[in-house]
């Protein structure tokens, strides 16, 4: 079969085929998932409580980096990126804004089961509202300085999508890439492991463990781990001489968060997982009360 454009720099015709097929199924699984939760909520007034809204900002984000790797994918298909450098750096922005206010609203989360089990404090409306406008706007604030020269957007080794460009290791991508870490990697996943792991003290004194209390911050370091490895490694040393389809690994590994994100913060847990059952078949959940930390 004649193509019209020649395969990246790299890659074989199998593995771009085989990285476009893994963002695809990535990107339309996720979307699924999350916008039946968003859907849910919604819908099912049971669902309807501020702790959950926080949930409902989590898989907002997770759908948002589901378009993005949708956009990869059919970029991958073609072997080429047909929106232009304008439109590299929109997906590059779109991509950070969804991913980081992911990030966010993680800690958001973790936030509030902390004081759900441990200070049996009740989120207000007002507070799950602030908390959410806050990670959506401090992730704005992070994804909009590559475009005002703080750190740059350029293409993927695979040339079909765009992230911040770390080929360079310069001083500018050093200070940006530090700095980004420490206030939206290093302090939510801080957030985390303190509030998981409070409440896995108070869980054994219990003897009652409602979740699991390792798997959101697991989930965190597992999915972007491997992409903010690369990235330090960038800072350090030049990043290039890896093969670009090896560098792609994490990037296909970061667009798992999206479906991960909601079997932990959704269907993983058992009243939001019957409020979409109600929602899905019209049989109403027997507990009146539904929120995202109870399991």
């Amino acid at each position: 079969m004649v193509t019209a454009y020649p395969l990246p720099e790299g890659f074989t015709e199998l593995e771009v085929f085989a990285i476009g097929t893994a963002l695809l199924v990535e990107a339309l699984l996720g979307f699924c998932l999350n916008g039946l939760t968003i859907i849910s909520f919604r819908k099912i007034k049971e669902l309807r409580t501020p702790s959950n809204l926080l949930v409902v900002s989590i898989a907002l984000a997770d759908c948002g980096i589901c378009i993005n790797a949708f956009i990869a994918a059919f970029s991958s298909f073609l072997r080429y990126w047909p929106y232009g450098s304008d439109g590299c750096q929109i997906h590059g922005f779109q991509g950070f804004l969804t991913a980081l206010a992911s990030i966010g609203s993680s800690a958001a989360i973790a936030w509030d089961r902390y004081h759900h089990y441990c200070t049996r404090s009740k989120l207000q409306w007002s507070t799950a509202v602030s908390m959410m406008v806050f990670a959506w706007l401090f992730a704005a604030f992070w994804s909009v300085m590559p475009l005002l020269g703080w750190g740059q957007y350029d293409y993927e080794p695979l040339r079909t999508c765009c992230t911040l460009d770390y080929s360079k290791g310069d001083r500018n991508y050093i200070t940006f890439l530090f700095a980004l870490s420490i206030f939206n990697f290093i302090i939510p996943g801080f957030i985390m492991l303190t509030a998981y792991q409070s409440i896995h003290q108070k869980f054994k004194k219990t003897g009652h463990f409602k979740f699991n209390t390792g798997l959101p911050l697991k989930t965190l370091v597992i999915c972007w781990g491997p992409y903010c490895l690369l990235c330090f490694c960038a800072a350090v040393e030049d990043v290039m001489f890896i093969s670009p389809k090896y560098r792609m690994i994490p990037a296909v590994i970061a667009k798992t968060v999206p479906t991960v994100d909601a079997f932990v913060y959704a269907l993983g847990n058992e009243n939001y997982r019957g409020g979409i059952w109600q929602f899905l078949t019209g049989q109403k959940i027997e507990k009146a009360e539904v929120d995202n930390k109870t399991k």
